[in-house]
C-alpha cells in the first residue's frame, strides 16, 4: 500500500467521520445507535491509516523499506499514550 493510498483511504474515513457526526444531530435514536457502532469503526480505522503512515514515513526518513510498514491490530493502536 503506498502512501497515497493510505492517505487517500484517511481522506474518506474523515469525510465519513463528518457525515456520521452531522446525522447525529438529525437522527432518531434507532439510526443514532448504528452510527454510534459505525463511528467507533471509522475512529479505530482512522488510527491505524495514521499509525501505518508514520510507520511508513519512518522507516524511509531511515532509509529502510517504507513497504515493510505493517498495519497495526486494533489494540496496540488504540494503546497508544497521547
Amino acid at each position: 500500500m503506498s502512501d497515497e493510498s493510505i492517505a487517500a483511504r484517511i481522506e474518506r474515513l474523515v469525510t465519513e467521520e463528518h457525515q456520521l457526526r452531522d446525522r447525529e444531530q438529525v437522527d432518531d435514536d434507532d439510526k443514532l445507535a448504528a452510527d454510534n457502532d459505525r463511528l467507533r469503526d471509522v475512529e479505530v480505522e482512522l488510527d491505524r491509516c495514521w499509525d501505518l503512515l508514520r510507520q511508513r514515513r519512518a522507516l524511509r526518513d531511515a532509509g529502510a523499506d517504507p513497504d515493510s510498514a505493517e498495519a497495526r491490530d486494533e489494540g496496540t493502536v488504540e494503546g497508544y499514550l497521547q
